[in-house]
């Protein structure tokens, strides 16, 4: 059966086995390398107040939160694009 691409979509390498890890969305256990991890800062306070008081001089701690997904729940939330048809690796035709 031919592959679909050449890293077989995944980040391993040639590593062996790696762990799995579950989807932050849907709980699906993925392998650690095909998950999509996707790193955003969070600041417990509200953004309007936040900026109301680094005005006055306060400093505001963020703090970053990594979440990680399946390629299903990471294309159900725009992280990732389908590639478009033209930029796709084109089909072989064996007769």
């Amino acid at each position: 059966m031919p592959k679909k691409r050449e890293s077989r979509g995944r980040r391993k390498g040639a590593k062996g086995k790696t762990g799995t890890i579950q989807c932050d969305n849907c709980g699906r256990l993925v392998p650690a390398d095909k998950a999509i991890c996707v790193t955003r800062m969070y600041s417990p306070v509200d953004r309007a107040l936040a900026e109301e008081l680094e005005k006055r001089g306060a400093i505001i701690t963020r703090y970053p939160v990594t979440k990680c997904y399946c390629v299903s729940c990471a294309i159900h939330y725009g992280i990732i694009k389908i590639r478009p048809e033209k930029e796709r690796k084109p089909k072989r035709f064996e007769l």
